[in-house]
């Protein structure tokens, strides 16, 4: 049988493990890579290349950068390569005109259980939340994102410990080996394709601002242990002492107390091992912090160096 020739579309390094696991199945063959043009990053402002493409040039292949994926000289060139199917993890939207322009079209690997959690963010969202579980999807591209007809659905297990960066990685490797095996069923002329169907509340996954870390101390405080862990290692909750400096919170846990009389916001240390934030429910126990212009360090050894008298009064 030939080979299928794919076209392999991805960024971040959350897509490196689905790009070589597909380079070690003789049914395909990756015939280029799309990704982001290099871009400057660091003190130096220096033009680092995209963790894909630092895989594409390591396995010899070809790599497409394009700042305009409508332009005529773009699309001639993939053309040029002459796709089978196209296989997009963690790139941007594309036109229709690239999506629909192979024999078998588009599929993408997305972290969640679609159609739950659609949109830029389903990892930290599914976490923010409060999910037990996730898992990823593959689906063929259509024109509205993250609503095209589902082929395969793998179901990862959340645990209680799992902030951002552990569920990151455990989708990572679950995309991949989900990646596989749709393109080996699209190779066999046996992959599903079933329209999402919509009988449930929705929840999505909107692109993380700023704002989305600040705690609102009029939450409960289990509610905020899970913002805290949607958000850690990055971007991180956070919030501001009251003598206005931002302190990041990136592990917490939350200790029931119903009927404290203390007011949200009022804050609580022993000076030692201790440092903790009054909700509407509960309290917020912060366990790994940084204050601005320190460095992250667990709750012992930051209050070791910390002043008290700085929590004077509200968060």
């Amino acid at each position: 049988m030939t080979p299928l020739r794919l076209v392999f579309m991805g960024t971040p390094e959350f897509a490196v493990p689905t790009l070589t696991t597909l380079l070690t199945w003789p049914g395909c063959a990756v015939v280029a890579v799309i990704t982001a043009p290099d871009k400057p990053a660091g003190r130096g402002r220096q033009l680092a290349e995209s963790a894909v493409k630092q895989a594409a040039v390591a396995h010899g292949i070809p790599v497409l950068q394009p700042t305009n994926l409508k332009s005529p000289e773009f699309q001639a060139e993939l053309r040029g390569y002459a796709a089978d199917l196209q296989v997009v993890v963690a790139f941007r939207m594309l036109p229709e005109a690239v999506w629909n322009m192979p024999r078998l079209g588009s599929i993408n690997i997305h972290a969640s259980l679609l159609p739950q959690y659609r949109g830029a963010a389903p990892i930290n969202w599914a976490l923010i939340r409060g999910e037990k579980q996730t898992g990823v999807t593959s689906f063929f591209l259509r024109h509205e994102i993250d609503t095209g007809n589902l082929i395969f659905q793998d179901v990862v297990a959340i645990a209680d410990e799992d902030d951002f960066g552990m569920l990151y990685e455990k989708l990572k490797a679950a995309g991949a080996q989900l990646a596989l095996r749709t393109v080996q069923a699209i190779a066999a002329g046996n992959a599903p394709s079933i329209p999402q169907v919509m009988d449930q509340e929705l929840r999505t996954a909107p692109k993380i601002q700023k704002e989305t870390g600040r705690l609102d101390v009029a939450r409960p405080a289990s509610e905020l242990v899970d913002l805290v862990r949607g958000l850690s290692p990055l971007p991180t909750a956070f919030t501001q002492l009251p003598d206005g400096r931002t302190l990041k919170i990136f592990r917490a846990q939350a200790l029931p107390e119903p009927e404290s009389a203390a007011q949200p916001g009022t804050w609580s240390t022993d000076g030692r091992t201790q440092l903790r934030l009054q909700t509407s429910y509960g309290r917020l126990d912060l366990l790994d912090v940084q204050l601005e212009g320190k460095k992250r360090m667990p709750i012992g050894d930051f209050l070791r160096g910390f002043n008290p008298s700085a929590l004077g009064g509200q968060a």
